[in-house]
């Protein structure tokens, strides 16, 4: 992959702390992991926001259910875990 070199101004404390972080990964290879992240994430909001306007905003209720559904799935995934007898890419 092609890289280039750039040049960005980052508070000193963040900095260190970034760098502590980075640890064998090296500065680089962190900043551009968050900046891949970052941009997912605003192209998420952005399709959030189009099929918001397409189909209505998500009401309460449906945010609820998601968000049980999710739990459901949390529960269901540490059960496994604490179960044991699979690997990780074994399937069920």
């Amino acid at each position: 992959m092609a890289t280039k070199k750039v040049t960005v101004t980052i508070p000193e404390d963040l900095l260190d702390e970034i760098r502590a972080e980075a640890a064998e990964r090296g500065l680089s290879a962190y900043v551009a992991e968050a900046l891949r992240f970052k941009r997912d994430r605003d192209r998420l909001l952005e399709l959030v926001d189009w099929l918001q306007e397409e189909h209505g905003a998500v009401t309460e209720d449906e945010r609820s259910a998601a968000l049980s559904e999710l739990e459901d799935l949390d529960a269901e995934h540490q059960r496994r875990l604490t179960a044991g007898g699979h690997d990780a890419g074994e399937a069920a």
